[in-house]
């Protein structure tokens, strides 16, 4: 502990900030930590990322690729990339949840967000290495759900034969999801990732945090995470806004194979959701997470409604039926 804390310390010293006072900032729900650090009237944000446990250098290079394009990541304003340091440009406290809960416009926020994927979605991203968001990947994260959800519900481990069927259900569907183009895909854009910073202009009202997880894949999923968030609900009104404004600015895209596309990722995505917060009750003691299930279930069952999905619905009609889904600590067996 004192090693990295001299580590941190002299960091900050080679970069003008010897001395700063350090505040913790709120985390998230992987190893990294933030501190905001204020020394002679500037701010900035430190990044500290253990390195046996995180790389920084996928941020690193999606936000100064993000940067390149004109949008609002933090400016990276120093690394110790072996060390897991970064100190970021400080965008404020201005977090959509933030705002919104105290009345901020949804709609127009929102707005701007779904702006920020459509000019993202322009092209791929030349220059910038990320890996594909191929089913494998898909399929591993899907997976969560039989993983550590089931067996926490049921109190036994996933059968075979279970996990196999589940596995073949979404072997039909996820090719629908491969119908759209593939694009850069942040994976966590969502209310509390996004920064509304609305003195910038354009594009640039929406800061950019928690991207280094970023890949290639269907342009659908990030429209996905922004409009099914599982930490708040959003107006149906502004929902079916938002993606009526997404595809009337994609001219290029076919709205019925969209809508598949986007049927199958929303519920990829929320079997994950699902899997990862139970997960991060059973595995890492964090059972704040569990609050936000009855939602991630909600938008499981819209995602289920879409005709495309019935192999998906059928397999947790049987293995996780309505009386299953919720709070897993309140419904284990």
């Amino acid at each position: 502990m004192a090693e990295r804390a001299a580590e941190v310390a002299a960091f900050l010293a080679r970069h003008g900030w010897a001395g700063a006072e350090r505040r913790p900032l709120a985390g998230d729900a992987s190893f990294r930590s933030y501190e905001r650090v204020i020394a002679n009237g500037r701010r900035a944000v430190l990044m500290l990322a253990p390195p046996a446990k995180e790389d920084v250098r996928p941020f690193v290079a999606v936000a100064r690729h993000l940067l390149a394009r004109g949008f609002s990541p933090p400016a990276i304003l120093a690394t110790d990339e072996d060390a897991g340091l970064v100190l970021l440009e400080d965008l404020g406290d201005g977090l959509y949840t933030r705002v919104l809960a105290d009345g901020g416009d949804e709609e127009a926020m929102y707005a701007a967000a779904v702006d920020v994927l459509v000019d993202l979605h322009r092209g791929p991203p030349a220059g910038l290495d990320v890996p594909p968001y191929d089913d494998a990947r898909l399929h591993e994260e899907a997976d969560l759900l039989v993983d550590w959800y089931l067996p926490a519900v049921t109190g036994e481990a996933t059968p075979a034969a279970v996990r196999a069927a589940y596995t073949a259900a979404w072997n039909e569907v996820l090719p629908l999801a491969r119908a759209v183009p593939e694009r850069l895909v942040l994976r966590d854009y969502h209310a509390d990732n996004l920064l509304w910073l609305p003195e910038r202009p354009g594009i640039r009202r929406v800061g950019l945090l928690d991207f280094q997880d970023a890949v290639v894949g269907p342009v659908a999923y990030d429209l996905v995470s922004l409009l099914e968030d599982a930490r708040r609900d959003i107006a149906e009104s502004t929902v079916e806004a938002m993606r009526a404004r997404y595809l009337a600015r994609r001219s290029d895209l076919d709205g019925d194979t969209f809508d598949a596309a986007y049927a199958v990722l929303g519920a990829q995505r929320n079997c994950k959701i699902v899997g990862i917060f139970t997960r991060l009750w059973r595995r890492d003691g964090k059972p704040v997470y569990l609050d936000h299930l009855p939602r991630v279930w909600g938008h499981l069952a819209r995602d289920l409604a879409h005709p495309a999905l019935a192999p998906v619905e059928r397999w947790l009609a049987a293995a996780v039926p309505p009386e299953l889904r919720g709070r897993p600590q309140a419904l284990a067996t």
